[in-house]
């Protein structure tokens, strides 16, 4: 008995919101977060720019972006209760740890239950300024390092690589996060966007709207790839020529196996973030002295689009770009979480602004209507 001959699996190409703030156009190409194109703000602006057009529509004046930065700079530092947490929790994947100190965070917002507009938009600056905060401080622990805390001089991709590091990072690899960031931000309706809008919809608390967010984000299918992407990379070898790189993706492709960080639901030609990292993975690898990663990750390319015709997604070229900068695989799924975060934001407040409660029907496939009943005795 089917309520909706037009349902899709996966609800693919159902329109389920109208967003003012991410525009795909797959077929072309094309992500824009409020009408700015990508490669312009990938080129030029700052992940704090970025926030501030997600969160506003529009770009920041001087005035308003120092005020932001001021903002963030003064949410960075996290909660003693969190740290000491953090500290008590098992040795585990950095994604449940996030999912857990995310929802600790609640607890010591003073702003928690408020749901005026006001505290909303700060709650949004708190959560994104915190939750790098969050994941810098367990790659420390991870690592067996102490906490090291924020700097309120450095802007946000600087901050995370100091707190991650302790040591201050060069211009080069301060840019490349900041682009990473960027690039990261938002991308309309995917998986843990639309969860956080779903609970912001039952008009739940932002910070459950996030921890819903992260539970999505956690599935393989959505974040994750580009760890798989760098375990790839490793398995092939670090001293392994472009020539064998080409060999183990022909056997895999032989073998009918996925190779990770290509194809998208949505694109049907390059992922325009895919541009940007590609150029940051080279010149990071070219600053190191080294540019291994990138030359197999560049024949691995040429070999699975010229077989398969699918292109390099935003994964692909973002783990050999972390990884030159020297950060955890463990990292890279939080990481994802800690430059969207700005994004779930931003829709988490589009979605309070103009309310509805999102019920989806489902197309019944199950026995025909009506069952007669009969007594357990005769079942």
């Amino acid at each position: 008995m089917s309520t909706d001959s037009t349902s899709r699996g996966g609800l693919e190409d159902v329109v389920a919101a109208s967003s003012a703030i991410c525009y795909l156009d797959g077929a072309r190409g094309v992500l824009a977060y409020c009408g700015h194109d990508i490669h312009d703000l990938a080129r030029n602006a700052t992940f704090e720019e970025v926030c501030y057009l997600l969160w506003h529509r529009r770009l920041p004046t001087r005035p308003e972006l120092g005020d932001l930065h001021s903002q963030l700079a003064a949410a960075r530092q996290l909660p003693d209760g969190v740290l000491r947490l953090m500290r008590q929790l098992p040795p585990g994947d950095g994604m449940d740890a996030l999912r857990t100190l995310t929802s600790a965070l609640a607890h010591y917002d003073t702003e928690a239950a408020s749901t005026t507009a006001d505290a909303q938009y700060r709650k949004a600056v708190r959560l994104t300024a915190r939750m790098a905060s969050l994941v810098a401080a367990f790659g420390r622990l991870q690592q067996g390092r102490g906490h090291v805390e924020p700097d309120p001089v450095l802007g946000h991709a600087a901050n995370f690589l100091y707190m991650l590091t302790g040591e201050r990072p060069d211009a080069l690899s301060v840019r490349a996060f900041d682009i990473a960031l960027i690039l990261h931000a938002d991308h309309e309706l995917n998986a843990s966007t639309f969860a956080a809008r779903v609970t912001a919809a039952t008009l739940s608390d932002i910070y459950s709207a996030m921890v819903s967010a992260i539970g999505a984000l956690k599935g393989p299918l959505h974040g994750g790839a580009n760890a798989d992407v760098m375990r790839m990379l490793l398995e092939i070898g670090e001293t392994a020529t472009p020539d064998r790189a080409e060999e183990y993706i022909r056997a895999k492709l032989a073998r009918k196996e996925k190779i990770p960080g290509f194809g998208h639901r949505v694109y049907t030609t390059e992922d325009p973030r895919a541009t940007h990292l590609r150029r940051m993975s080279k010149q990071l690898g070219a600053r190191t002295g080294s540019t291994k990663w990138f030359e197999l990750s560049q024949r691995i390319e040429g070999v699975v689009t010229g077989a398969k015709g699918l292109y390099p997604n935003v994964d692909f070229y973002s783990a050999s770009t972390y990884h030159t900068m020297g950060i955890a695989i463990d990292l890279f799924t939080p990481i994802f979480a800690v430059s969207r975060v700005s994004g779930w934001t931003a829709h988490v407040l589009e979605q309070y602004a103009n309310n509805r409660l999102i019920r989806p029907r489902a197309d019944y496939a199950g026995p025909p209507y009506p069952q007669a009943w009969m007594p357990v005795e005769a079942r």
